[in-house]
């Protein structure tokens, strides 16, 4: 067995080691798409990651006997997530691995780290979104024969193996449906969509840029109505997470892409957030913007064909009365006038059969499945 050895990233070098390392483990793969880098580098400063600034958290990482990186993991606790809790749980993200023996070494590590701090933890879930969101979030298990859309993890088939032999096991299974633009029907949705908003009373706009505080404090509003008690790997943001992450996507929205229901009062009721599938450009500019990769974006962007739906919210009082279909069609009809052929809606919990019965009554095509596990520790 070579020698492994572990420790938290400190330097510059480390760092360097901790961001380029998916580059190694993924150099002949088709349909990896290497990140942004400048973005990872945010998500991992707690100046512009609220997570990272409520508790304490590591970046690991593994190496072999001459220094080669072998794994990573980001690992930390959300204080947030533990109020009102009995278990106190601590959380994983980022995780990379080029064999069995790192991957299995490394978990464990974050495990005993997280023993450590004697705070009570009690079990460790992951891989989460490194700033809790709904990105990156659980690991591909079905669905690697395409690659990820903008912002979903994508990795290799033999990671879930490593997470179960490491004693992880499941907590949930998150869905991605696929929709052909081109192939959806619009006039009987049309007439379903007037019908509902004349009945129940609300109108859908998109995002003002112009007020987005105001925007902002009114997709808070709804997330606090809409999200379910038991939504426990994504609690509800609080208003700083949902600046940072306006900050970290304001290069990327397209506004009419963000639609906004409201009842005729002015009460937000609904919402959803679509952005671009740049995923079709980034692996021209290979993970930087620069000196040249901004130039290459510019160039390609005309390459982008789809966008995918990440959340889409109502509040209790509005569902089952057509809200969700209007922001779903609001988006089609913007989609296609910007030339885009195809759609991801991403991701939707297995047991979150509303969602999941709206995804396929639209046409959505379950084509990919992500996994977040849990272990005791």
């Amino acid at each position: 067995m070579d020698r492994i050895s572990i420790k938290p990233v400190v330097t510059r070098s480390d760092m360097r080691d901790f961001l380029w390392l998916p580059w190694n483990i993924y150099k002949k793969d088709a349909n990896w798409v290497p990140p942004l880098l400048k973005e990872v580098k945010k998500k991992l400063d707690p100046r512009f990651n609220p997570l990272l600034a409520r508790g304490p958290y590591r970046l690991f990482l593994a190496s072999d006997s001459v220094g080669r990186p072998l794994s990573r993991v980001l690992v930390g606790v959300d204080p947030a997530d533990s109020e009102g809790q009995r278990e106190q749980e601590g959380y994983l993200a980022l995780f990379e691995a080029v064999n069995e023996q790192a991957g299995i070494l490394i978990l464990d590590h974050a495990c005993r780290w997280l023993s450590s701090l004697n705070q009570g933890i009690r079990q460790l879930k992951g891989p989460i979104s490194p700033n809790k969101g709904d990105n990156l979030r659980g690991l591909l298990i079905w669905g690697f024969d395409s690659p990820p859309v903008l912002m979903n993890a994508y990795n290799p088939p033999e990671y879930a193996a490593y997470f179960e032999k490491a004693g992880f096991m499941k907590d949930n299974d998150l869905y991605a449906y696929y929709y052909d633009l081109k192939a959806m029907g619009e006039r009987k949705t049309a007439r379903v969509v007037s019908y509902a908003q004349n009945k129940y009373g609300f109108r859908v706009n998109s995002l003002n840029l112009n007020n987005l505080e105001g925007e902002l404090e009114d997709i808070k509003y709804i997330l606090d109505h809409a999200l379910p008690e038991d939504w426990g790997d994504l609690p509800p943001p609080n208003l700083d997470d949902l600046k940072a992450l306006a900050f970290q996507l304001k290069d990327l929205i397209i506004p009419e892409l963000i639609p906004i229901a409201r009842s005729l009062e002015g009460e937000p009721i609904g919402f959803a957030v679509s952005i671009p599938d740049y995923n079709r450009v980034l692996p021209k500019i290979n993970g930087r913007l620069f000196p040249i990769g901004w130039a290459k974006f510019l160039l390609n962007r005309h390459r982008v064909s789809g966008a995918r739906v990440f959340l889409l919210f109502v509040i209790p009082e509005y569902r089952k009365k057509g809200v969700s279909g209007t922001i779903f069609y609001q988006l089609l009809l913007k989609a296609k006038e910007l030339g885009f052929t195809y759609g991801e809606g991403s991701t939707i919990g297995e047991f979150n059969t509303p969602m999941r019965r709206d995804a396929e009554g639209v046409g959505g095509l379950h084509y990919k499945t992500f996994r977040l596990y849990k272990k005791s520790i």
